[in-house]
């Protein structure tokens, strides 16, 4: 993909919808992923980062200032249909292609200890790489949702029509948790939280063997689904973006 670049211009009518919120730890900002390229989201709502108009699908913070992405290029844009793994050292402004251009559509990307996970959509397969370079198939699966544990990098979560499962050889196998139906997940060294399919916000220390109700609650369709230092971040699927201090039990808009 060819870089982009450029001043940031707030395009609100653009926004649409949410695939994935990221926060930077440089500055503690929230980015969601969209349709129409990656916006910053400030007390005036989005402001489009950099000129990037790819449809950016998955979508995850790696370090200060630093993202990965995946997806297809903006409608008239050169180069191939799947952009493969991408990735930006200046917080979206300008991105450079990494490896699988034309070959992969990466729908969920998440990495921990260096180990980049990323779930193929046009083959259906894990794929692992420690490099951002060559990759590894690890299963084929289907899923809503994907964490992995920052602190060993080989036990990872999925959620999707067969519940949360479990994998802690790196995605190779998988088992069942048992427990609540969770739709999205965010896992830090602080603890694992979910969003459930009938709206509670759930919290887990163990991996996902229990889970704890915060007392929060989504009322509307979860998109994504993002948490910073106790505060969580929700897209919801009519493109609005709400922010809870309080575990979930009330919810604050920051764009819609």
């Amino acid at each position: 993909m060819a870089p982009s670049s450029g001043p940031e211009t707030g395009h609100g009518d653009e926004f649409g919808h949410v695939h994935g919120l990221g926060v930077n730890p440089r500055d503690g900002q929230l980015y969601a992923a969209t349709h129409h390229g990656v916006f910053r989201m400030t007390g005036n709502g989005p402001t489009r980062v950099g000129e990037g108009r790819q449809d950016t699908m998955g979508f995850t913070v790696t370090g200060p200032d630093e993202f990965l992405a995946s997806g297809h290029p903006a409608p008239g844009a050169p180069g191939p249909a799947h952009l493969g793994l991408i990735n930006s050292t200046d917080a979206g402004r300008t991105w450079r292609t990494l490896s699988l251009a034309g070959e992969a559509d990466f729908h969920l990307l998440r990495q921990a200890s260096g180990t980049v996970y990323g779930l193929d959509s046009t083959s259906g397969v894990l794929m692992a790489s420690t490099d951002r370079a060559s990759w590894e198939r690890r299963a084929r699966i289907e899923a809503y949702d994907l964490a992995v544990d920052p602190t060993r990098p080989d036990t990872l979560l999925v959620t999707g029509e067969q519940g949360v499962r479990r994998s802690t050889d790196g995605g190779r196998s998988w088992s069942p948790t048992g427990g609540p139906a969770v739709l999205l997940l965010h896992w830090s060294a602080r603890e694992l939280v979910g969003v459930a399919a009938d709206g509670q916000v759930l919290r887990s220390t163990d991996a996902a063997v229990s889970w704890t109700p915060t007392g929060g609650r989504v009322t509307d369709a979860p998109a994504a689904f993002t948490a910073h230092e106790g505060r969580l971040y929700l897209a919801t699927r009519d493109a609005r973006v709400l922010r809870s201090d309080d575990a979930g039990r009330t919810w604050h808009p920051l764009a819609s």
